[in-house]
């Protein structure tokens, strides 16, 4: 049998050079659980799977269950596509639907 893979709605950020260049702190671009190497110009976060390095030009992905991963932009233009407000919420409704089953 074959399966599809359904929709899930992530929260990405991607890491830019503002990211290292700002000064001001905390910085208002960090996210909680990411630490920052401004000499280095790399991100590193704890996942499951251990410890892993982002740097600029990949996305932060938050899943579902908050677990927060990198990925290349070269991988996230092939499987994500930023959505517009009122379709997101429509989707959210529909998970939160299928997270109450």
């Amino acid at each position: 049998m074959k399966y599809r893979k359904k929709p899930v709605i992530v929260d990405a950020v991607q890491i830019t050079e503002a990211w290292f260049d700002n000064t001001v702190y905390p910085n208002p671009l960090h996210l909680i659980g990411v630490w920052m190497s401004p000499k280095d110009r790399i991100a590193v976060i704890s996942t499951p799977d251990g410890t892993k390095i982002g740097s600029i030009g990949d996305w932060v992905i938050t899943s579902l269950q908050g677990t927060r991963y990198f990925c290349k932009p070269e991988i996230f233009e092939k499987c994500y596509e930023k959505m517009g407000e009122d379709l997101s919420s429509k989707i959210a409704e529909i998970q939160a639907g299928y997270s109450g089953r």
